[in-house]
């Protein structure tokens, strides 16, 4: 015979409310919640497997905010470049206009005045801010003006060349940032006369015609910064170096005075004489602002009137048409590379979002409660408990002495 004491009775008793009572607190706490883990002993696995979810969800957040930063850093960008070449572009109207022949000093004069003011306006755009106020064309130098006037009133850069990058996912990282050096500064320059030794002679009509030759002139291992031409004692225009000696071999081009052909190049030498040496500047760079402050500077000069000056004159509108649409297109260039950097953000963007939603799904599935059958459940609970409660009251009762 196995004897139950009283005791044991109302432990057994106790314990099984307890139990009763756990299980319609946690299914209380499940419906208030709204989950189904509240804490890692309600399910273990699904407990680990929600963390990891939550992790991957924190960091598919920080990777969108990356990508929309990115996305308007380049935006930014792209609208100020679009600024620039329309800047550009009317800088070129009035540079056309200004080769007219039929302008006066003063229509030279009102035109400079608006180059001028158009010139202050590329420097406005090329020192824009961010929302953070650094300017987003200075490279690593966020705080420092991308471009100033140096002490001769120049337009300088004061940037560096460095990139900013973000990654907007695991191992995806993109550009967000250009250095004004390398869209606005290393601009490839006109092939033109640099300085030369010479009183009265000068060079007219300079044209490249033969671009293939005057790249076999100046090879990729070894460019040519320069090319040195004199006139010689038989009026002949020959090639000398740095310091005026004939080169070896030597070269002769045609008689000064005639149209003659180096390197692919079509020029005149007018007026020389012998020992007159010019230098012809190739693969030279020049800023957007140093061809449109060259441009000022020849209009209000009025060098025009002798041939020389007209030959001059004519030269720096046919150099400046060159260099402008040269920096229009390197503009150009940098607009189409946004353009690609900025497909690749939104096609990443999207990959975020359906990342996102995919997780939060999976993460659902686990962690939130089923109303429905909670509710069920609590109802059920509620019932057993009470009965229970009943029939622990009954049996606490029972005694020898009620059957007496």
């Amino acid at each position: 015979m196995i004897r139950i004491s009283s005791q044991q009775i109302f432990n057994g008793g106790i314990n099984r409310l307890q139990g009763i009572n756990s299980n319609l607190v946690d299914t209380q706490q499940q419906i208030s919640t709204g989950k189904k883990v509240n804490k890692p002993s309600d399910d273990p696995v699904a407990a680990a497997r929600i963390l990891k979810l939550d992790q991957e969800l924190r960091q598919n957040d920080s990777y969108t905010r990356n990508a929309t930063l990115a996305d308007n850093r380049l935006k930014q960008e792209e609208n100020a470049l679009q600024s620039s070449v329309d800047i550009i572009q009317r800088v070129r109207e009035l540079t056309v206009q200004a080769g007219s022949g039929s302008l006066s000093a003063n229509d030279r004069q009102s035109i400079a005045a608006e180059l001028k003011e158009r010139l202050g306006q590329l420097a406005n755009i090329t020192n824009t801010q961010d929302a953070s106020g650094e300017y987003i064309f200075s490279g690593f130098q966020g705080s420092t003006q991308a471009f100033a006037k140096n002490d001769e009133g120049n337009w300088v850069y004061q940037g560096d060349e460095g990139q900013r990058k973000l990654e907007i996912d695991e191992g995806v990282t993109v550009p967000i940032s250009d250095h004004g050096k390398g869209i606005f500064v290393d601009v490839p320059r006109s092939v033109s006369v640099e300085n030369r030794e010479s009183d009265d002679g000068y060079i007219s009509g300079l044209e490249v015609v033969d671009e293939d030759a005057l790249r076999d002139a100046s090879p990729s291992d070894a460019p040519r910064k320069s090319i040195y031409l004199a006139v010689d004692s038989n009026n002949k225009v020959i090639e000398v170096d740095e310091d005026g000696n004939p080169t070896t071999p030597p070269k002769e081009f045609g008689d000064a005075g005639e149209e003659i052909d180096v390197y692919g190049m079509k020029m005149t030498v007018n007026d020389a004489v012998d020992g007159d040496t010019f230098e012809i500047g190739i693969n030279r760079k020049q800023s957007i602002f140093g061809t449109i402050e060259k441009l000022v500077d020849g209009l209000e000069s009025g060098a025009k009137g002798s041939d020389r000056g007209n030959a001059e004159y004519d030269a720096l509108i046919a150099e400046s048409l060159t260099n402008l649409d040269n920096a229009q297109e390197k503009i150009i260039l940098k607009q189409t590379e946004l353009g690609g950097r900025l497909n690749a953000v939104e096609s990443t963007t999207a990959f975020l979002e359906d990342s996102g939603l995919y997780t939060k799904e999976i993460r659902s599935q686990l962690q939130d409660v089923d109303y429905a059958e909670a509710i069920s459940n609590l109802s059920f609970q509620s019932f057993v408990l009470q009965a229970a409660q009943q029939s622990f009251a009954q049996v606490s009762r029972l005694s020898l002495f009620d059957r007496l």
